[in-house]
């Protein structure tokens, strides 16, 4: 009737989902180059992405597995002010804070994603950056300004928010926004011939070779600059001074612009190309095209002198197996950016390099822009915006503002005298910012969703339907095997197969009401804590025994029947927590009110395949397998709890713990407390502390309010742990509060209440943001499960995502759209869908290396084949006329919009034929 294993991939995968490493990304080095008689001459600090192969080592192309291709913080997910706000109306607010700091504040009712899930989202301007927060909508309780400052931790005023009536603070907020920096890229091209050594020989080539050129025709086309009405890169596109032709592309809505070394104006005359040099030079991102073989010397970025190129990527091209190889210097300030290079880095596709390096490039000038050089000048030119646009503000404070409505609900009732009124001078709103936003689509500024280049697959967290309807609310779950085990609120404890023919098996009644699980597959184990108050107690089982049950069709068990699995110390408790990696010992730590009991249970995984085998000479119980070692009291209440494992497993091991403001650290063989962090905000909402080990160091991620920190916690000195200073911490804000957060390198996910924003690890940068309305995560274990009350969307998979040309600007194109849950149509009954993300899909992608963690020395094997089916592939297209015509088809659709139906009937009679046959043609 089931299937069981004692132990699974997905177990394996379990634990491999807390470890990662930074070395994917490269390592810092020290590059010296020379002249011919071996004179030092510039030397620097890079940071090497080598794929971690030597140069010279043998490969066999094709053989890697690939990583996967993200834009980091896409223009289309972070540019809030301009997808969200533009155009619609909105409130904009102007204040003082406590330190006598203007700051603006932006906020919108809106739409989540057209997705009928409807959010505040709010955006901070203040000299020290911008701060973007969304929180949930209540038809309840109508939401003030000051809880909104108050949730972005901005509590105190020199003068309070006023709010600005003036439309035309529209178009200021935008050039605010826009200093996140340009949505379009300019990129240098540097050919460099066999041999050379010097940026003077490598600027001084006339023209490149048959396969440097191949490589151009690769990266784009190539445009005629005279009258060139596109994104021009700082190129004269009048009198010609910056050479005849250049390359350019449309990539994922980015206009770019290549910088040609061979395609700039040469002179004979002056050796170091002045001309050249002034472009190339000044771009922060060069591509270095390298003639010869691995053997020949190879370059190095001290080779050019340049103080602000940060990024080169070094292209070399392999005729014998028509491939490319690609190494990545990055200036050691520059924060770590992908994707990661796969191992070997050769391409053999040519088109799967093309949108490799084009999306690493994008990705480094990005990253580039956080270094201290940039982001100090960022700030000041921030700061200076601000302040000159309060001062401006400042005269028109009596007329242009509403002091009544300070800290007024977001969007007031007017009274009906004034609405009239109110009414005319929104629509006046909206109209200066719907102007404003085509203006800036027609100029290329705008950060559209166009894709049309790049190949159209399934993403790694799309989700599968599990069960299509589940008629009870789910507290808690857990995977065993490709079941699931989930608590309900009203019917015990029920598994779900994987299979709409067979009906969810009870395993306990509803007289046990469990709070929390896991089930320990290697162990042959099930923890539960069940009741609450003090009755609460932490139960355990055999797999093997509830397993029998079912196969035997036994009764459903009881509360009663679990008299013999109680942990009778654990009377009282209200939280738990395991050791993630418990294949050699499984570690227990309980919280009942402010004392922490530890309890382990120690058993190999031979013994667990063992006592399987002989489960009948095995009690049903398990309880007396587990001993308790020690009681830890504390000075509160925990909150979240996770335990990290030490190196060396000889009294090292902590216990992280958050309460009242702070997260700190436990010994468990002393019980000595550590600070770790201290929480600088009036109010605390502590969502998780997570153990990772990052190659085979331990360190936690500690998340609370919408703030996610990474502390190290190594090494252990004796029993004292040495919490390492800022070296390789780092912190990010997720958009929304999550309810849960799941680590699965690369990736990191937050579970918000309607959204599900998935980030990388290393670096805390935003890849995607998936609606799911009323969403839930049941259990992330191994895979992920979660809940949400809406169907999945057939009709928003890959196949259907070749319609972004039909969509408007301001709504997510198909490609945008999540494989997720899509809303209820009306009069539908509410039920719970349960999906699933594969653990194996998030993390089996990522380059393979062996990752030690401290207790156990596993051999990562693959994982297992995907369960989803063949995707169809978008045939991609570099074509230029195609990109442009859907930049002018999109600017050309949005004046409709704008202008209303009107003038579009206006323009189809003036075109003589009628609607259908007009869209007709627009279809052919």
């Amino acid at each position: 009737y089931l299937i069981w294993q004692c132990y699974s991939a997905s177990e394996d995968l379990g634990c491999r989902r807390g470890e990662f490493s930074r070395k994917h990304y490269g390592s810092v080095e020290l590059l010296i180059s020379s002249d011919a008689d071996g004179a030092i001459q510039r030397a620097g600090r890079f940071r090497v992405e080598n794929g971690s192969i030597d140069e010279t080592s043998d490969y066999t192309p094709g053989t890697w597995r690939r990583t996967d291709v993200h834009l980091e913080n896409p223009e289309y997910h972070t540019r809030w002010y301009f997808k969200y706000f533009l155009g619609k109306v909105h409130q904009n607010y102007v204040g003082t804070d406590a330190e006598k700091n203007p700051f603006f504040l932006s906020v919108v009712l809106s739409d989540q994603n057209n997705q009928r899930v409807p959010q505040y989202r709010a955006i901070l301007w203040r000299r020290t950056g911008t701060l973007k927060i969304s929180l949930p909508y209540s038809p309840t309780k109508t939401l003030s300004v000051k809880s909104i400052l108050s949730a972005m931790n901005v509590d105190r005023f020199e003068k309070g928010p006023r709010e600005i009536l003036n439309p035309e603070i529209q178009k200021e907020l935008l050039v605010l926004e826009e200093q996140e920096g340009s949505v379009n890229f300019k990129f240098g091209v540097l050919y460099a011939k066999d041999g050379q050594l010097t940026d003077d020989e490598m600027f001084s080539n006339e023209s490149g070779s048959e396969t440097f050129d191949r490589f151009l025709n690769l990266l784009g086309d190539s445009i005629c600059l005279q009258g060139w009405a596109g994104y021009r890169g700082g190129l004269d596109t009048k009198n010609d001074t910056t050479g005849i032709n250049s390359i350019y592309t449309v990539y994922q809505g980015h206009e770019l612009m290549f910088h040609v070394s061979t395609m700039l104006p040469y002179s004979k005359e002056n050796k170091q190309q002045v001309e050249r040099k002034r472009h190339i030079g000044n771009d922060i991102v060069t591509i270095v095209f390298q003639e010869g073989d691995d053997t020949s010397p190879s370059f190095k970025p001290s080779m050019i002198r340049s103080h602000f190129t940060h990024i080169f990527a070094l292209v070399r091209y392999n005729s014998q197996n028509d491939s490319y190889r690609l190494k990545i210097f990055s200036e050691e300030s520059v924060p770590l950016f992908g994707p990661p290079l796969p191992t070997p880095p050769v391409f053999t596709d040519h088109q799967e390099f093309r949108d490799f390096l084009l999306v690493k490039l994008i990705n480094g000038e990005k990253a580039t822009l956080e270094t201290p050089t940039f982001a100090q000048k960022r700030q000041r030119t921030l700061d200076m915006l601000i302040r000159s646009l309060y001062q401006d503000l400042m005269p028109d404070m009596p007329k242009n503002m509403l002091n009544r409505r300070s800290f007024s609900d977001v969007l007031p009732e007017s009274p009906k005298s004034a609405r009239k009124k109110e009414e005319a001078r929104q629509a006046e709103f909206v109209r200066v910012g719907q102007a404003l936003k085509l203006k800036t689509i027609v100029r290329g500024d705008a950060p559209t969703s166009l894709v049309t280049t790049g190949l159209c697959r399934k993403e790694p967290w799309e989700s599968q339907s599990f069960c299509s309807s589940f008629p009870y609310d789910i507290v808690c779950g857990d995977s065993w095997g490709q079941s699931l085990l989930v608590a309900t609120d009203s019917a015990g404890v029920m598994l779900l197969e994987d299979s709409p023919t067979l009906p969810p098996v009870q395993v306990f009644d509803k007289t046990l009401t469990v709070k929390q699980m896991h089930v320990l597959e290697p162990q042959d184990l099930l923890i539960a804590r069940a009741d609450k108050g003090k009755d609460a107690r932490l139960y355990v089982y055999r797999l093997s025994t509830l397993k029998r049950g079912i196969e035997e069709r036994q009764l459903v068990r009881t509360k009663c029947d679990s008299r013999e699995n109680k942990l009778e110390k654990t009377k009282g408790c209200h939280l738990y927590s395991i050791n993630t990696h418990h294949g050699v010992e499984l570690r227990i730590v309980v919280a009942i009110r402010n004392k922490l009991l530890l309890i382990t249970r120690k058993q190999s995984r031979l013994d667990c395949l063992s006592s399987i085998a002989t489960v009948t000479g095995t009690t049903d119980s398990p309880v007396e397998d587990f001993q308790y070692i020690r009681e830890i009291c504390l000075c509160d209440s925990p909150v979240v709890m996770a335990l990290v494992d030490g190196p060396t497993g000889e009294n090292d091991h902590m216990i992280c713990v958050a309460y009242r403001h702070q997260f700190d650290l436990i010994n468990e063989s002393t019980g000595d407390a550590y600070r770790l962090h201290h929480v600088d905000s009036n109010r605390v909402n502590f969502v998780a502390a997570i153990d990772v080990y990052e190659d085979g160091e331990a360190g936690l991620l500690l998340c609370y309010n919408n703030i996610c920190i990474y502390k190290k916690v190594c090494p252990f000195n004796g029993a004292t742990p040495m919490i390492q200073p800022n070296t390789s911490e780092f912190h990010f804000s997720w958009n929304q509060m999550p309810n849960a957060i799941v680590c699965a390198f690369p990736y990191i996910l937050a579970f918000t209440t309607d959204s599900i924003e998935i980030r990388l690890v290393v670096n805390g940068n935003l890849v995607y943001t998936a609606v799911v309305p009323e969403l839930q995560l049941t259990a992330s274990r191994s895979d992920i499960y979660f809940i949400s009350s809406a169907p999945i969307n057939s009709a928003s998979n890959c196949s259907s995502r070749d319609t972004s040309s039909q969509s408007s600007p301001q709504t997510p194109t198909g490609y945008e759209m999540p494989v997720f849950p899509s809303p209820l149509g009306d009069g539908e009954a509410p039920s719970k869908h349960i999906y699933k993300i594969p653990l194996s899909n998030l993390i089996g992608r990522s380059i393979e290396r062996p990752l030690k963690s401290p207790l156990v020395n596993k051999v990562l094997t693959a994982p297992a084949p995907s369960v989803i089916g063949p995707t169809p592939i978008i045939a991609s297209t570099t074509s230029l006329s195609l990109s442009r015509m859907e930049i002018k088809e999109i600017a050309s659709r949005t004046r409709k919009e704008l202008l209303g139906d009107e003038t579009e009937k206006n323009e189809q009679e003036n075109q003589g034929g009628r609607p259908e046959e007009n869209s007709r043609d627009q279809h052919h």
